[in-house]
């Protein structure tokens, strides 16, 4: 089993249909002839070749790449050589050595962010003396840092995305660069998320200019590709208009019912979901469309390309990382979230090697009657007091009072509540949290979690040291409610329509505001990147100067890069349309 996940596997075509409501393969739309299919086509490019490199990133399944490309050729007549990269690299040992510092020791989440590179893994003497076969017709350096050897050969880069990465993962089919066995599968994310994606994806962007064919590897024995001069072409193009990620989708233990009964395309034979990734740059993908045939790139693709034209201003501050994320959170027939908090700029930089925090809001876009929010300390709640009795309750595996520690406020539709680092929250039951956030999205200290098991049936572990070095304990009694409620205002109008500002914290480095219209709203970016959610209603269009109408439903995210400088949304529905829009303060330029 090479995948470990009750989530479907992405199709090779995409469905030829008039979606009515969210789609779960949101596609950018390419010219026809743009995006191939199958190992015999790839296989046609390359016998044109002398020298041929297969360079990728981790997860790729490299024995089922060669084997079939190399039965192709050969079947040509060609004469084949190849050579293996894994053959250069350190030993395990090396490479454990080089790796350790960055991954926190006997931490079960946390590392610090790698400064290692990828040449870094391998003996660069042999690398560099690779001698080819001069007798062959066609030479094949491949694996992960094939184009290290510098061969001049023609580069065929292979990709997986995050999620069918952590599926091979959870399978135990693959394991971390350079090693031979996999770990358990909550180390072997650590490890890539602190070490591997850091180390690949400078690479991948090192390569981006250079690669000659991209290839989408995650359908077994299915693969998509697209020549490398056209896919930067489309992300040019979609650096200029808009884009929407495909969004993906994970059960917890806390999770609800809200998705699975509203996205009708999700699979349903799961028990719940919790987590809907809508825009996460280090986890999400871009899915391009030809011919109704789907290839799949890493967002971050796209940011290494065109991150002048997708943020704008922002570019100085933030360079080639998005800094804002949009996701879901839901809990409606589910559970709370843990007792949680989020480190200060200072620790998650110091302790993890991160370049900004996980500054959050809770924007409610669903609630039940009764739903509520635990946000901020009762008034004269101590420090002391506090990290006692959440230890007194790990320790004895008695339940904590929450509500003795952390205040509750009524949540609902519409509601925007702001979570600064440092601040004590979760979601309460019944809510579907539009989290609207920083880009970093592990850093979540849990001090209390239910006296609850993870779906494996194993303790969730807690960080109670963690947070209290990040707790703000001055966040308690009507302070939380004065400064940690957004309150809206309208500061514009027209006919049909209002422009409300829903104020963030001044921790936070990003702005809110909504656009209730019954017809139509035209939009500056002002030089910044927007990123858009139709949270009432049914429907809109997006219109971006000369580019055709994309349309959007209710509850999908996407995006209008800065370049764009203006757009029109057009309400399309029968009821009157509510769009949040997010992007980045001008003082954090």
């Amino acid at each position: 089993m090479k995948r470990n996940t009750s989530q479907h596997l992405i199709p090779l075509k995409k469905e030829k249909r008039d979606y009515t409501a969210y789609e779960v393969y949101p596609s950018f739309h390419l010219s026809d002839g743009s995006i191939q299919s199958g190992y015999e086509t790839l296989a046609e490019q390359l016998a044109l070749k002398k020298k041929v490199i297969l360079d990728g990133y981790i997860g790729v399944d490299w024995d089922e790449v060669l084997g079939s490309l190399k039965d192709l050729l050969v079947k040509k007549g060609l004469r084949v050589a190849t050579f293996n990269i894994k053959d250069f690299l350190k030993s395990e040992d090396e490479i454990l050595s080089l790796v350790c510092p960055f991954l926190g020791g006997d931490d079960p989440i946390f590392g610090y962010r790698t400064g290692l590179e990828l040449l870094d893994y391998f003996k660069k003497e042999e690398l560099h003396n690779l001698e080819l076969d001069q007798n062959a017709d066609l030479n094949i350096i491949y694996g992960i840092g094939a184009s290290l050897t510098h061969i001049d050969g023609f580069l065929v880069y292979f990709d997986v995305p995050k999620n069918e990465l952590q599926y091979r993962m959870r399978a135990q089919s693959i394991t971390n660069l350079g090693f031979s066995l996999p770990k358990d599968a909550k180390q072997m994310y650590k490890h890539f998320y602190f070490v591997d994606w850091v180390v690949l994806n400078r690479e991948k962007k090192r390569l981006l200019p250079q690669m000659d064919i991209v290839v989408d590897q995650q359908r077994p024995k299915e693969p998509t590709w697209i020549r490398g001069e056209t896919l930067r072409k489309g992300l040019n193009q979609m650096s200029k208009s808009y884009f929407r990620v495909r969004p993906w989708f994970e059960p917890g233990i806390w999770g609800g019912q809200w998705m699975k009964d509203r996205f009708q395309d999700l699979n349903q034979n799961v028990p719940n979901y919790a987590w809907s990734f809508e825009m996460i740059v280090p986890e999400n993908g871009l899915l391009f469309e030809s011919d109704e045939t789907l290839l799949e790139v890493s967002f971050d693709m796209l940011m290494y390309q065109e991150k002048e034209n997708i943020l704008g201003r922002a570019v100085k501050t933030f360079g080639d990382e998005f800094p804002i994320r949009f996701d879901f959170l839901d809990t409606f027939k589910g559970g709370n979230l843990s007792v949680q908090c989020h480190p200060s700029p200072e620790y998650i930089k110091r302790e993890f090697g991160e370049n900004f925090t996980q500054d959050e809001t809770y924007y409610i876009l669903d609630a039940e009657e009764g739903a509520q929010v635990y946000l901020g300390f009762q008034e004269g709640v101590e420090r002391h007091q506090f990290k006692q009795a959440l230890e007194y309750s790990y320790k004895t595996k008695e339940a904590l009072e929450v509500d003795s520690f952390v205040q509750k406020f009524p949540s609902k539709k519409h509601d925007l509540f702001l979570i600064p680092h440092g601040t004590v929250h979760c979601s309460g039951t019944n809510n579907l949290v539009l989290e609207i956030s920083a880009t970093p999205y592990i850093f979540t200290f849990k001090m209390y979690d239910w006296q609850r098991m993870d779906l494996d049936g194993n303790p969730r572990p807690l960080n109670i040291e963690r947070a209290m070095k990040n707790l703000n304990f001055e966040r308690q009694g009507v302070e939380v409610s004065e400064s940690l409620i957004s309150k809206p205002t309208v500061v514009d109008s027209g006919s049909d329509w209002e422009k409300i500002h829903l104020p963030t914290h001044p921790h936070h480095f990003y702005d809110i505001y909504r656009y209730d219209f019954e017809t139509r709203v035209n939009l500056i970016t002002n030089s910044q990147c927007h990123i858009l959610i139709l949270v009432e209603g049914e429907v809109l269009e997006l219109k971006v100067g000369d580019l055709p109408f994309q349309k959007f439903h209710f509850a999908e995210t996407f995006a209008v890069p800065a370049v764009a400088e203006s757009y029109t949304l057009i309400n399309r529905g029968k009821k009157k349309a509510k769009v949040i829009v997010s992007f980045v303060k001008d003082e954090a330029c």
